[in-house]
Parts: structure tokens; C-alpha cells; sequence
């Protein structure tokens, strides 16, 4: 398995990403979480050969720029989601929350035809591995705080003031 990796800035600060063979996005990381592991390292951990291919990461890296610079709302890159059925059902359903919006992880659930599993969409929030993409910085708790976020709460706050603001600017 290979993993290409890149680079970009993002309104919260240096984002690091990969990408498998065929360009479809594995890893996000952001530079600045409270998370000290170094995405390669993590990936190689996994069994990936890591490597640089700007061919490879461009169209991923084309797409956080535009997010950044706040030309773009929604995602097209392709995913390789790993992980249980459960899971992969909430991050496809994160990919549903409008930019700049946010739901709670209740409405999420009941969006899933779980209500009461608030909680096991927080733990499937906590094993993103590609936040902003999978826009997990857009749940919130029922009773409108910002919760938990993999990255740490100021990243999240980051995100949300960059969505708004540019809803605001284009408004």
C-alpha cells in the first residue's frame, strides 16, 4: 500500500495530507492538534510506503486551497474510508451537513435512524482520521457547545469562524 503525502494551509492552521494510488484522500492531519503523532509515521505504522507525488495530491491539494481561501463549500475528492459499517454511515452523513451549519450529535443519530446513539456518533467523531473533508468540526452538543473535536477545541472554533465568515462575505 502506498501513501502519497502533501501539504496545504487551512484556516486552521498547516494541514498535512494523504492519498492512496488512484488520488483518493486516506489521511488528514493538522499540524497544530493536540496530537503529537506525525501522520507518516502513523501511516507507516499501518503498512503504508509513504512517499511525495505532487501528480498524485494535486486535485486533494487544489481542494483545500480553494476551501481555504474560501472558494469552495463542498468536497469532490474521492474518500477511502476505512472503518466499521457504523462508522462509515456517520462520516457519510457529516458529508451531509451543509457549510457553515451544524448539527448535534443527536440529530445526527436520529438522521441515522438511531436515536439515542448521540454517543456512538461522538465515537465515530473521534476516529475521523479526515477531518474538515468529513466535516466533524460541524457537531456540536445538543445543548449548542462545541464538544469535543480530534484536532482540539481551537482548531474547531478555527473552522467554524472561517465557514461563517465566508457565508457572511458572500451574503
Amino acid at each position: 500500500m502506498n501513501a502519497y503525502v502533501d501539504a496545504v494551509e487551512s484556516p486552521a492552521g498547516p494541514l498535512a495530507f494523504a492519498v492512496d494510488d488512484v488520488g483518493a484522500l486516506i489521511r488528514l492531519h493538522f499540524a497544530e492538534s493536540d496530537h503529537g503523532a506525525v501522520m507518516e509515521e502513523g501511516l507507516e505504522f499501518e503498512g503504508y510506503a509513504v512517499a511525495t507525488d505532487e501528480a498524485r495530491t494535486a486535485r486533494v491539494r487544489e481542494e483545500l486551497s480553494e476551501y481555504a481561501a474560501g472558494c469552495r463549500t463542498t468536497f469532490d475528492v474521492p474518500l477511502a474510508l476505512t472503518g466499521s459499517e457504523w462508522q462509515k454511515a456517520v462520516w457519510r452523513e457529516l458529508t451531509r451537513i451543509p457549510f457553515g451549519e451544524t448539527r448535534s450529535y443527536g440529530e445526527i443519530a436520529d438522521r441515522l435512524g438511531k436515536p439515542g446513539a448521540a454517543r456512538a456518533v461522538g465515537r465515530a467523531n473521534a476516529t475521523n482520521v479526515l477531518p474538515l473533508v468529513v466535516p466533524c468540526h460541524r457537531v456540536i452538543s445538543a445543548d449548542g457547545t462545541l464538544g469535543g473535536f480530534n484536532g482540539g477545541l481551537h482548531l474547531k472554533t478555527r473552522l467554524l469562524e472561517h465557514e461563517r465568515r465566508v457565508l457572511s462575505q458572500a451574503g
